[in-house]
């Protein structure tokens, strides 16, 4: 693998006509496709949030920042994938190809840190609702979400020092290489995917359990009360998270199965598959905003109202309480009761 020369260009990197063209010519339109999907979905996720108050709330910052994570991709890095495909080759020279390479790192782990913090929020808000609001109150979300993007800078420091951000011709893109340092990609997947992903499992592993005992009234002692609308946000932000770990799981178990092995591995990885994995990987930008418009009745009117509202953009920044959305807590603070489990109305 070689990284771009100080003439910009890449030795290797020119497609010859016939299939290796169309299959560029089709990877620049899923990347299309998917650059204007993440910046519109995801700018209408974070005008959602913004415009109404009842959708201002902890767990709906969480989603807002993943949002964020998104569209870093669609900004800076997608668009040099895509100039690097027009041009059968980097042309944008190696700082911006480690600029590139860092932000990419900074979307796709700063994605896993905050889904990873959504799913510990929708556990605490329904298995451990006495102490949500004291736990998620204003001061410590913003807390907790400058943490999640400091976790998110350290964590891709340390490829500056181990040079992994490299351009790859197969994928058009300066990113992670794999095969630098066999324990560092190990120590990446463990770190960046399967640690995060368990924590994430966890809590929804447990989520699922109360709402099995509480609808089939194994628990006699409910006071509290879990709406359908609670159940209906937990599970959006369940298929967020089964989506993340699609798109992104095969990418990482080759990087797993590479570094584990890479002389035998290696060569009997089909090319195919692996360009397929890193869009796969890409492509997950843009579907979170998408999942919260065909699952979320609360997103999806509000998506609605901020598409008619284009024709006169000062009513966007208006505030709409009244008649709105729920956001992700959409139930009032529990009372204070003697245990903390919960009757479904479904």
């Amino acid at each position: 693998m070689e990284r771009p020369g100080s003439n910009g260009s890449c030795s290797g990197c020119r497609l010859e006509g016939g299939p290796a063209a169309r299959a560029a010519s089709g990877l620049a339109a899923v990347l299309i496709v998917t650059i204007v999907v993440d910046v519109l979905g995801n700018a209408l996720v974070i005008l959602s949030v913004l415009r109404n108050k009842k959708l201002r709330n902890a767990g709906n910052i969480f989603v807002v920042s993943l949002s964020v994570a998104d569209l870093v991709v669609a900004v800076y890095p997608y668009p040099l994938i895509l100039s690097a495909i027009f041009h059968n080759g980097w042309t944008m020279g190696n700082v911006h190809c480690q600029i590139s390479g860092f932000l990419m790192g900074l979307s796709v782990i700063g994605s896993i840190f905050n889904i990873t913090a959504i799913a510990i929020n929708r556990y605490c808000y329904i298995c451990h609702s006495l102490r949500y609001d004291k736990l998620f109150n204003l001061k410590n979300t913003c807390c907790y979400i400058c943490l999640t993007w400091t976790l998110t800078v350290v964590a891709i420091v340390p490829n500056f020092f181990v040079g992994s951000l490299q351009y790859d011709p197969r994928i058009y893109s300066c990113t992670f290489a794999q095969t630098v340092s066999t324990s560092y990609t190990i120590t990446v997947v463990v770190v960046h995917f399967i640690v995060p992903l368990s924590i994430v499992t966890f809590c929804y592993l447990r989520i699922w359990i109360l709402v099995i005992q509480v609808k089939h009234r194994v628990r006699q002692d409910c006071k509290q009360k879990l709406r359908a609308a609670d159940i209906r946000n937990f599970l959006t932000m369940f298929v967020v998270f089964v989506l993340f770990a699609v798109c992104w799981g095969p990418l990482n178990f080759i990087g797993l199965a590479v570094s584990i092995n890479p002389s035998k591995v290696q060569p009997h990885i089909p090319e195919w598959l692996f360009v397929l994995s890193y869009f796969m990987a890409y492509f997950n930008s843009c579907l979170n905003a998408v999942i919260y418009g065909l699952l979320n009745q609360n997103f999806r009117k509000e998506y609605k109202r901020i598409l008619l509202m284009l024709r006169t953009p000062r009513l966007l920044f208006i505030d709409v309480s009244k008649g709105g959305t729920e956001g992700l807590k959409s139930k009032p603070s529990p009372a204070v009761t003697n245990n903390n489990q919960a009757e479904i109305h479904l």
